[in-house]
């Protein structure tokens, strides 16, 4: 610990995470919003099929984007462990475990928003099914795909109240972030029942984005107090 106190440079790291974290949010509100929720009609097969079918490139490009949110935020879970491991280590650890559990259910479920496209244009493997049979499908697998994010969302939640005690304990980031990230990890951890979580998702979506603002805006103009971070750090490798 007193070598990672010597040679890390938390200011930095604090500006790449605060990057990273922005860059996750754009583009989950952009492959979400701008493309899925206006590609896929619940309840009607056929209308999100010709959508699909209709956008392709579109919607191709929506599951890299996906993607790219994933390693982006895969990237600022491990950075922030990094900037607050210093606080408790264990905490740090079990936060980050949760983080990285809850990217790997929403990645996988990814894989289940891909799959329409291998579907709906009917190979000749497919022949079995009927085209409407194909197209429930698709919608099935879509909707799998809609549960496994917010079952992810959940476990983020469980991160972010972590990352949040951590974050109040800090003398190197403002208590108030704590308490914003705290009220956020409480919504997000609805998500564990997507179908209560799907309930209160205005609320939810409305309070981290104005908690994840804040912290942003927080961590790209001021980073981290190197001084208190440093010194919280020998602390934690003397203890």
């Amino acid at each position: 610990m007193t070598h990672l106190t010597a040679t890390f440079a938390p200011k930095r790291t604090a500006r790449i995470a605060g990057v990273l974290f922005l860059l996750t949010i754009l583009t989950g509100v952009f492959a979400q919003f701008f493309v899925s929720d206006r590609l896929v009609v619940w309840g009607d097969p056929a209308a999100t099929a010709t959508n699909i079918l209709g956008s392709r490139d579109l919607y191709e490009w929506s599951f890299t984007i996906y993607m790219i949110e994933m390693a982006c935020q895969v990237a600022t879970i491990v950075l922030f462990y990094l900037l607050l491991r210093p606080v408790n280590r264990s905490v740090a650890l079990i936060a980050l475990c949760l983080g990285l559990l809850g990217c790997v259910i929403k990645t996988t479920g990814r894989l289940f928003y891909l799959a329409p496209l291998f579907i709906l244009p009917g190979a000749p493997y497919l022949k079995t099914f009927t085209p409407e049979q194909l197209r429930s499908l698709a919608l099935l697998f879509l909707k799998i795909n809609d549960h496994a994010a917010a079952m992810g969302l959940g476990f983020f939640g469980l991160d972010e109240l972590l990352r949040s005690y951590l974050i109040f304990r800090s003398t190197f980031l403002p208590r108030a972030l704590g308490v914003l990230s705290g009220i956020t990890g409480v919504g997000l951890i609805t998500f564990l029942s997507p179908t209560y979580g799907y309930r209160v998702f205005p609320i939810v979506a409305l309070v981290g984005l104005l908690a994840s603002a804040a912290m942003i805006t927080w961590l790209l103009v001021f980073g981290v107090n190197e001084q208190r971070w440093r010194a919280c750090g020998g602390r934690e490798s003397g203890s």
